[in-house]
């Protein structure tokens, strides 16, 4: 229960931080303004402020890119599902050692097992590989849109703003 409150504070947190400053679709895929940077330096600007302006956006990139690459790898999906619905059914359900015949199972002994089963699980569904594939796409994605988007009109006024 406690773990669950600290997920929905975690959750409420993201999106009144990122997710508040979510731009219009017809800002973001504004086709009119997509223009190759001058030099490397323009490139850089360009990145800077396109990355502070549209965070709330690409955190959606990174969380739907995250989705398809698990919802694509089905072992993997399998492997953390066993696992946290392990962790989940021994803590409900087995909180006091149980009597099996001549022998006393405790938790530890089904944590130990799970993690037997799982942790082989979860190493052949390529983790790594599915974290740096949303790492590489994420990246060619997001520093692509904000290196070829020209900054509007309110970047001018931000620098202003600023200076104040």
């Amino acid at each position: 229960m406690e773990v669950a409150l600290k997920a929905m504070d975690a959750l409420k947190n993201i999106r009144e931080t990122r997710l508040s400053a979510l731009r219009s679709p017809t800002e973001f895929f504004d086709y009119t303004r997509v223009s190759k940077p001058e030099s490397f330096n323009v490139a850089t600007q360009r990145i800077t402020y396109n990355t502070r302006y549209f965070s709330g956006n690409y955190v959606i990139i990174i969380a739907m890119l995250s989705v398809y690459a698990v919802i694509t790898n089905p072992l993997l999906l399998i492997s953390v599902g066993f696992l946290v619905g392990g962790f989940m059914a021994i803590n409900k359900w087995a909180p006091d050692p149980m009597q099996v015949g001549e022998h006393t199972i405790t938790q530890k002994h089904l944590y130990t097992g799970l993690f037997v089963i799982g942790i082989p699980m979860l190493f052949v569904a390529s983790p790594f590989a599915t974290a740096f594939w949303i790492l590489g796409a994420s990246g060619v994605l997001i520093l692509g849109h904000a290196a070829l988007l020209e900054p509007g009109i309110e970047s001018e006024y931000a620098s202003v703003e600023g200076a104040v």
